[in-house]
């Protein structure tokens, strides 16, 4: 009997790859969705709808994507507010070719554990507070260029755009918006991927939430009122940031778009 509360992990990109490395060490990326116990969600999905002049100004590399008002915050709000209750919800899919919301969506279902990743996870207060566990990777500037580089290519990008984008909106978004924000993490992972030492902590750390080992958490889910949660262990991992759930849900990652 009782309620079953999950855990949210929330993470900074470049933290997709971080993401994907945790999931694979504890096995659940090969799990069946429905089944898995922990799970991704990308902040990247909830990037707004865009007018038709700000879509013209993305195609040309002159919209700033890392700017926290590119993100639908209050549907990002409402969305994890229902994962924390347990809730089965429909994420928005983004096309990060045409910069566009497309109209199918993914269905998320409950989960004990939510990796919730992104470049401003901590910059919204209302949604900072709602995470148990909040997870800074920091990567060198030359390797996240050098990323973003070869994955905008891929997507039909010229090399000059990329860069223009990258000098014009994406560095000082950096500077001003997502790095100020490191003084909210819990856990600080230098190198990213690279850092398997601080990789295998986590991951040791979920496990022992799953085994039931750990069954409280300090900082509390719904509307960031600090409370604590105790919490029956049977179904639990964790993720990137960490939400409070009741039951399972699945969130899916991807790759940084813009």
């Amino acid at each position: 009997g009782g309620v079953r509360f999950g855990s949210v992990l929330l993470i900074r990109r470049p933290q997709s790859t971080v993401c994907e490395k945790i999931m694979e060490l504890l096995g659940q990326n090969e799990v069946e969705r429905r089944q898995r116990k922990v799970l991704i969600l990308s902040q990247d999905s909830f990037y707004k709808v865009l007018t038709a002049e700000q879509q013209g100004k993305a195609l040309k590399g002159q919209y700033n994507f890392d700017h926290p008002d590119a993100f639908d915050n209050d549907l990002m709000r409402a969305t994890l507010k229902n994962i924390v209750e347990g809730k089965t919800v429909e994420v928005p899919t983004y096309d990060f070719v045409t910069h566009s919301r497309m109209p199918d969506t993914t269905v998320v279902y409950p989960a004990d554990v939510v990796l919730f990743e992104g470049i401003l996870v901590f910059y919204n207060q209302d949604i900072r507070d709602m995470f148990h566990l909040r997870l800074f990777v920091d990567t060198d500037s030359d390797v996240r260029l050098s990323r973003r580089v070869l994955r905008d290519m891929k997507r039909g990008r010229d090399l000059e755009q990329i860069l223009t984008q990258y000098t014009t909106f994406v560095k000082p978004a950096f500077e001003e918006f997502c790095l100020p924000t490191k003084k909210y993490a819990d856990v600080i992972i230098p190198r990213g991927v690279d850092n398997m030492v601080a990789i295998n902590l986590i991951v040791q750390h979920i496990q022992d939430i799953l085994n039931g080992d750990i069954c409280k958490w300090q900082r509390g889910a719904v509307n960031g009122h600090g409370r604590t949660y105790k919490r029956p262990f049977s179904e639990q991992a964790e993720s990137s940031s960490v939400l409070a759930s009741g039951k399972r849900s699945h969130l899916e990652s991807s790759s940084r778009p813009h």
